[in-house]
């Protein structure tokens, strides 16, 4: 299976993904039957998740019903244990949203719930990241994940998410590190594709963020909380629901 998730990954574009992947996968998890796994965003329990990645997919890491991968499971029990997100009714912008959340979302917020990108055919709005067409203060929380990996100027666009965020709101922004790297990586001069996914993990990545990400983000204009989750949930209760152990949530406010 994981050969194939691989394949599919390096050679489907992506928007054909998005739009038909869901309905492959709910069918498959009819037969991940077992409760030796827990997916916190839909609530479901399986014998396995699956595996994800384009190059080495990683394994145990695809919800098959709602596909939450290990982030997206860690991103739902930060707004529901360290926010007031899922009481607080705010205005929020998604951009670039991904399927676990979307349904969820527009249940949840209705108009008050935008999402955006310059390709996605899941988005309500077509959007440029460097020049976002909403005035400033205008949303009470802003999500931005694996995006600043494949823009031009990520300063930038971090820039324009501070603007249109409102002074009491928040953004998670979100996206891939090497925790081996102490700064930031780049390196236009490598153009093969191959070389470029060893690299940056993706062809389509301009970057790759090292442990300086947070002071990246605080570089465009944002405070940063540093919260590190998975020592607040503990490592069996990590494991069960498969999330990223490394991985630290970035809040960002002005």
């Amino acid at each position: 299976m994981k050969y194939i998730i691989s394949w599919v990954l390096r050679s489907i574009p992506r928007k054909i993904i998005q739009l038909f992947a869901h309905r492959l996968l709910k069918i498959y998890s009819l037969f991940l039957v077992g409760n030796k796994v827990y997916c916190p965003v839909c609530e479901h329990s399986f014998s396995k998740f699956l595996p994800y990645g384009r190059l080495q997919p990683r394994e145990n890491a695809l919800c098959p019903s709602c596909l939450s991968l290990e982030r997206h499971r860690l991103m739902h029990l930060f707004l529901t244990n360290e926010t007031d997100f899922y009481t607080s009714n705010p205005r929020v912008l998604h951009i670039a949203p991904e399927y676990c959340f979307i349904d969820r979302f527009e249940n949840y917020l209705g108009e008050t719930y935008i999402t955006a990108d310059i390709e996605s055919p899941l988005a309500k709005v077509k959007m440029d990241l460097h020049d976002i067409p909403f005035e400033d203060n205008s949303f009470d929380v802003v999500f931005c994940n694996h995006v600043m990996e494949h823009v031009k100027d990520d300063v930038r666009c971090m820039q324009e998410i501070r603007r249109v965020l409102n002074p009491t709101g928040f953004a998670l922004i979100q996206s891939p590190q090497r925790y081996d790297l102490e700064t930031t990586y780049e390196d236009a001069s490598i153009t093969d594709p191959k070389e470029r996914e060893i690299h940056f993990l993706q062809d389509d990545h301009l970057r790759i963020y090292g442990r300086d990400y947070g002071k990246v983000l605080q570089n465009s204009g944002f405070k940063v909380d540093e919260v590190n989750l998975i020592q607040k949930l503990g490592m069996p209760e990590s494991k069960r629901m498969a999330l990223p152990l490394e991985e630290i949530i970035y809040k960002c406010t002005k």
